[in-house]
């Protein structure tokens, strides 16, 4: 078995496999293969990682802001992704293994399933990587008026509305997965906002410097500087998000351009790599929290200390 994302192909796969090996021999086209045992140590890693940051931002008082709860979201949305590695996978260890008879019928919908919590995972992502962006974009320009524009009943109402947003979207793409347009709505949606996010950072960081000149007063300098390594932060984050998921979204884009060229079956047949990548992403997340943040890395290493004692 070789895991799969039933909404990203169009085409039998069994039949692509078949009618194109000549094609990829006389190519050079080499697929690599990834180790069902390697899916689940990351998402299993992953998941673990997710979870201390979820939990250490519930447990630090100072961590109860807006931008925490976005990032706090955004842990859950990395979440989704390992969750549906390791269920897939063990599932698939199992019936690898005879341990485990899988029903057409019911791997069908633990396909669908997973589809679903991928699907949300990319659309809550990149929602939320946008709000905080714009909760960036507001700390920097309007500092005097932050907190009666973000208030933390609006950060939740803004959060209650991409959740929902995101799952139901994600319902109706899986249901209609067989229509080009689906594949059209994310490769749009995900360029709409990487625009919108670089217009953002493009403008924090020309226009930052000239605004902190504005402020004299110490304590509003040092908002200032620590709005700018909030931005900083969520760069970092957006370019490895850019990084891990760009493969997935090129991956979509041939579908639509060219399902049968050779040079692109070549790409799609290395979508476990792909898989891999966006799991890496769910793995990288939480380290940059917890390296730009020194409030979270204190509340994380008390969170593993007491764990690892609380074992021993």
């Amino acid at each position: 078995m070789e895991k799969n994302i039933s909404w990203t192909f169009h085409t039998d796969k069994n039949e692509n496999d078949t009618n194109s090996t000549g094609e990829r021999h006389s190519l050079g086209c080499v697929q690599i293969r990834i180790p069902q045992e390697l899916f689940l140590a990351l998402g299993l890693i992953s998941l673990v990682e997710n979870i201390l940051v979820v939990l250490a931002i519930i447990r630090n008082r100072n961590l109860h802001s807006p931008m925490y709860y976005f990032i706090c979201c955004l842990a859950v949305s990395d979440m989704l992704v390992s969750v549906s590695n390791v269920v897939e996978t063990m599932f698939m260890l199992l019936h690898d293994h005879g341990l485990l008879d899988v029903h057409p019928g019911m791997l069908r919908h633990l396909d669908n399933v997973i589809d679903v919590m991928i699907c949300s995972s990319v659309v809550s992502s990149l929602s939320f990587l946008c709000t905080i962006a714009a909760d960036r974009y507001i700390t920097i320009f309007y500092a005097l008026r932050y907190h009666s524009i973000m208030t933390t009943q609006r950060a939740i109402t803004i959060i209650v509305v991409v959740w929902l947003a995101s799952i139901t979207s994600s319902i109706l793409f899986i249901v209609y997965h067989t229509d080009n347009a689906v594949i059209v709505c994310l490769v749009t949606f995900f360029c709409t906002t990487l625009v919108f996010n670089a217009v953002l950072y493009l403008h924090m960081f020309l226009l930052a410097h000239v605004h902190s000149r504005r402020i004299m007063a110490f304590h509003k300098s040092r908002r200032q500087s620590t709005s700018m390594k909030g931005a900083i932060t969520l760069t970092i984050l957006l370019g490895v998000f850019i990084l891990c998921w760009g493969p997935f979204f090129l991956h979509l884009i041939l579908i639509l351009t060219c399902p049968t060229n050779p040079f692109c079956n070549c790409f799609f047949r290395n979508f476990n790599l792909f898989l891999i990548l966006i799991i890496c992403n769910s793995l990288i997340d939480p380290l940059i929290y917890a390296y730009r943040s020194q409030e979270l890395r204190k509340t994380l290493q008390e969170l593993v200390l007491c764990s690892w004692c609380f074992g021993v």
